[in-house]
């Protein structure tokens, strides 16, 4: 890897070596001792899949570049390869009842969360459409700027999303909030004091009431 010592590198590549082999031996002892039934479970299935990823990691790395020329997707493929060794801490999760417990909790509330998931959606949805309408001549502040701004349906989709999260959603607000006094000239960059109420109910609804919300169908 770039970025690392010789040394360092060395010893990802020997500890990969050691990981791939006791899986592997692991798995083939599980097929020989389950038979048939190995495949039924699911984390049979997922380990499975976690020596398959490794074996062809292996493999990318015995190639050399040039006898894989004639493949135009091969330094994408051995990144993906490669980036698939972090399942292996997931398979950790297996030997473990309090992880399993908790990864079981995700499972069974998944189809609740899908429709809080929906909510949410409408939520950003509904903020996105009025910030729209609102700030749309709103071009540039402290953080509002090529990228960050309403001019357009999905960058104010994207910036309420982000928004929702907590980042800077305070200096938008004050963007947002541009007179003439602030360099606002023939409604370019002119805000509204709309966008106290708009930025504050914003946070509060998707930073604090939809949390808690997905904590209450987690635990329900």
């Amino acid at each position: 890897m770039e970025g690392n010592t010789q040394i360092m590198n060395q010893f990802l590549s020997i500890t990969n070596y050691i990981f791939s082999a006791v899986f592997f031996v692991e798995a083939c002892c599980k097929i020989v001792a389950f038979g048939d039934t190995y495949l039924k479970l699911g984390w049979n299935k997922f380990d499975f899949f976690v020596v398959v990823s490794s074996i062809g990691d292996l493999l990318l790395e015995t190639l050399d570049t040039k006898s894989m020329e004639f493949l135009t997707v091969a330094p994408q493929l051995a990144r993906v390869m490669r980036v698939l060794r972090v399942t292996r801490i997931i398979k950790l999760a297996g030997k473990q009842e309090g992880l399993q417990a908790i990864i079981q909790t995700i499972v069974f509330s998944l189809p609740s969360l899908g429709n809080v998931i929906i909510l949410l959606g409408l939520i950003y949805f509904m903020f996105t459409i009025m910030g729209w309408f609102v700030f749309q001549n709103v071009l540039e502040g402290d953080v509002i700027g090529e990228l960050k701004n309403f001019t357009t349906f999905v960058n104010g989709f994207l910036l309420v999303f982000a928004l929702s999260t907590g980042e800077d959603w305070n200096k938008v607000m004050f963007d947002c909030t541009r007179s003439a006094k602030d360099g606002c000239i023939d409604g370019i960059n002119c805000g509204s004091n709309f966008a106290y109420l708009y930025f504050m109910m914003l946070v509060l609804v998707c930073s604090h009431v939809m949390l808690n919300l997905f904590i209450l169908v987690i635990i329900q």
